[in-house]
């Protein structure tokens, strides 16, 4: 494990209608959106990785389709400096990821089909009205990054 991260297995409840999973629930994650989003993946599609200064991010992989999710901790103060994690997520195995400021992320869609993701992240992007600097280092647009997805 990453020291804060947060991976939290969910349940899919299903009947004839089809599924419900709950994503989130402040009485058993503290955590606080502040807004919600939900993102499409094509098969192969690389998303990141990136990180925030500020920002958490807390993805819900619940299906159709799934993702090989990379983590880096660059955050000199924690206890886990310089781990990476890779784990599936998605379809077969739903999960909430929450992800804390200083840790690098990034997903692929290793399904054959288009993948969903929701993210909860706990800024506004942009800040009120979209009028701050997008609080992100993208590490996908340096060509020395050491943080690779294949």
């Amino acid at each position: 494990m990453i020291e804060g991260v947060i991976i939290k297995k969910l349940n899919k409840y299903s009947d004839e209608r089809g599924w419900l999973t709950e994503i989130y629930r402040h009485d058993d994650i503290d955590y606080l959106p502040a807004m919600t989003y939900v993102s499409l993946t094509k098969p192969g599609v690389v998303r990141g990785p990136h990180e925030h200064v500020y920002q958490a991010d807390a993805f819900a992989f619940i299906g159709p389709g799934t993702f090989k999710l990379h983590l880096w901790d660059r955050r000199k103060e924690s206890q886990t400096n310089g781990k990476h994690l890779e784990i599936e997520v998605g379809e077969d195995n739903p999960s909430l990821v929450i992800v804390p400021p200083g840790v690098v992320h990034g997903y692929k869609c290793s399904s054959d089909i288009d993948a969903l993701s929701i993210n909860l992240p706990s800024k506004l992007y942009k800040g009120i009205q979209k009028e701050d600097d997008i609080d992100e280092i993208r590490w996908e647009e340096k060509s020395d990054s050491p943080y690779i997805i294949e």
